[in-house]
């Protein structure tokens, strides 16, 4: 026998009311995270075209020194847990040539 979990039930809300707004708020969400990951992917193919150019120029795949205004430009703007979500998107970007 299958049973169905209540939008209460899946949102956690004790009360209708508040499971619609949660409901609502996720799917806004999964909307941001879609577009998100889009915008992820788009940086990584751009970060593939610079480096391909320092590589061809006879450069280095990295440059430390941009790598570290990433870093200051989101902990700026995030504060420290944006350092860390900058790690990440510099490591996705990374060796993609």
């Amino acid at each position: 026998m299958t049973t169905t979990a209540t939008p209460s039930e899946q949102t956690g809300a004790r009360t209708a009311e508040a499971a619609d707004v949660i409901t609502g708020a996720r799917e806004r969400i999964d909307s941001l995270d879609d577009r998100i990951i889009g915008l992820i992917q788009e940086r990584m193919a751009v970060s593939a075209v610079i480096q391909e150019a320092r590589i061809t120029s006879g450069g280095r795949r990295v440059n430390l020194a941009r790598e570290l205004e990433v870093l200051g430009h989101y902990r700026d703007a995030l504060g420290k847990p944006g350092t860390g979500l900058a790690m990440t998107l510099l490591e996705l970007c990374r060796g993609r040539v």
